[in-house]
């Protein structure tokens, strides 16, 4: 009797592994598309923050260095027209960057480049008063060069930051 209670057991096993077998194999294959649905938004979010911090980078740098030809330009008296415009271009580019970044980038980064904001803005302000002849006592385009140098260590901390948050240590 143990023989054929031995193949009844061998028989319902086999009926119900070939029964179970495709339902196993739907849910661990449901399983995978999920881990991989899972791995690609990672992947998406990590690429729109690289994206978000090199062009903030990028746009920062840019408005910081026609920030200071600008202020190279008014001191020697030769500022004219394209370069307003061309800085005029850097500081929207500028300001979209971070208006774009708002909503993916971590608070931190965002905190770095209200800092170096402060800083561009505060020189920029001085830059066309200076250019309208509108400039406060003591105001210099000779001065704001030497201001603007506060933007540099805050422009490489913010950078540091990103390069942090993406994973990128020295």
């Amino acid at each position: 009797m143990s023989t054929v209670i031995a193949a009844m057991i061998t028989a319902v096993v086999g009926i119900l592994g070939t029964l179970f077998a495709p339902l196993l194999q739907q849910r661990m294959t449901a399983r995978q598309r999920v881990e991989d649905a899972l791995t690609e938004d990672r992947r998406r979010r990590f690429e729109e923050r690289r994206a978000a911090y090199t062009a903030m980078n990028r746009a920062s740098r840019q408005f910081h260095t026609l920030l200071k030809d600008a202020l190279h330009r008014i001191r020697d008296d030769v500022y004219a027209d394209e370069d307003r415009v061309r800085l005029e271009e850097a500081r929207r580019d500028y300001r979209d960057r971070y208006a774009e970044a708002q909503m993916i980038v971590p608070e931190r980064v965002l905190e770095a480049s209200r800092e170096l904001n402060a800083v561009l803005a505060g020189i920029d302000a001085m830059a066309k008063r200076i250019d309208r002849g509108l400039q406060y006592d003591g105001e210099t385009a000779a001065g704001a060069l030497l201001e603007l140098k506060e933007a540099e260590p805050r422009l490489s901390a913010m950078r540091r930051i990103m390069r942090e948050d993406l994973g990128i240590f020295d």
